[in-house]
């Protein structure tokens, strides 16, 4: 992008709060919004990765403050709330990215353990909560325009995927709750807009799988080893899988121009979100038992 381009972007001077920043599609969110012009706090859990990606990102001349924040604990992000108001004054865009998934394919509901239950929704659902609960008051009271992304799947936003009960169920809740803002938003008149993102169309293209080191003690399985490093592609290979992955970087495009086009439903008109909307709409007007798949 020129210099001449980013000064007259949408999302020159604004500035933005990113959790989940420090990799995958948070990352690369943080990247445009940078390379954008906009003012990025980089927040994440891993304060060496915060580093190591803030330093990275300075490097290619891009202005970046990283901070450490624990979605899944309210006092966390009010304390990062707190930091990013008494710097810039007020947040434009914030960015409820953090999400986390946990090894239960083809496990039944019934059998998988409790803390797997309580982590995923503890940063899924209650992250976001959390994200909402310490910036949004105050977003309102300044009185500017902004936006509030939170970012869903089309496995539990738009279908659930019957092996994934966890993931799926969590991301639906997300997307029910992006909904409820939404409405609120437009009752009270606010200058906020509420968004909900599916990365997509394909399989995204990240450490999703690989979301146990971030795991801490209080939800760690008794007797359970953290799961070993999942690369994606590699997997899918070794499968003998032939689908598709969506880049990241894609899933971050897609973000900012659905918020510069005040979207709330931010996903792709590629793969087939829609032909299962389609589907999942005629299922329950025709009250027809869900099918299997």
């Amino acid at each position: 992008m020129s210099e001449a381009s980013a000064q007259d972007d949408y999302f020159q001077g604004k500035v933005a709060v990113v959790t989940g920043g420090a990799s995958g599609v948070g990352r690369c969110i943080v990247t445009q919004l940078a390379q954008h012009g906009a003012k990025v706090v980089l927040a994440d859990i891993d304060a060496e990765n915060i580093a190591k990606v803030c330093g990275e990102l300075r490097a290619q001349g891009l202005t970046v403050d990283g901070m450490q924040a624990n979605v899944i604990k309210a006092e966390s992000m009010e304390a990062l709330a707190a930091a990013v108001f008494a710097k810039y004054g007020n947040v434009h865009l914030l960015f409820n990215n953090a999400g986390v998934g946990v090894k239960e394919a083809a496990k039944p509901l019934w059998t998988i353990a409790e803390q797997d239950w309580q982590w995923a929704y503890a940063v899924n659902v209650m992250g976001v909560v959390n994200g909402i609960r310490a910036f949004v008051p105050t977003m309102l009271e300044r009185g500017e325009p902004g936006h509030v992304i939170n970012t869903s799947s089309g496995n539990g936003g738009i279908t659930s995927l019957p092996t994934t009960p966890v993931y799926a169920s969590s991301k639906a809740a997300l997307t029910s709750l992006t909904e409820v803002l939404h409405a609120q938003f437009l009752k009270a008149e606010a200058q906020l807009q509420a968004h909900v993102l599916f990365p997509g169309p394909f399989l995204v293209n990240t450490n999703i799988l690989n979301s146990d080191r971030a795991r801490t003690d209080e939800f760690r399985v008794a007797g359970q080893a953290p799961a070993a490093y999942v690369d994606m592609a590699a997997l899918a290979k070794s499968a003998g899988l032939d689908f598709k992955l969506t880049e990241p970087e894609e899933v971050a495009e897609m973000a900012l121009e659905g918020v510069r086009k005040g979207q709330f439903w931010i996903l792709s008109k590629l793969g087939s979100s829609d032909d299962k909307l389609r589907a999942r709409t005629e299922n329950i007007l025709a009250r027809e038992n869900p099918p299997l798949g």
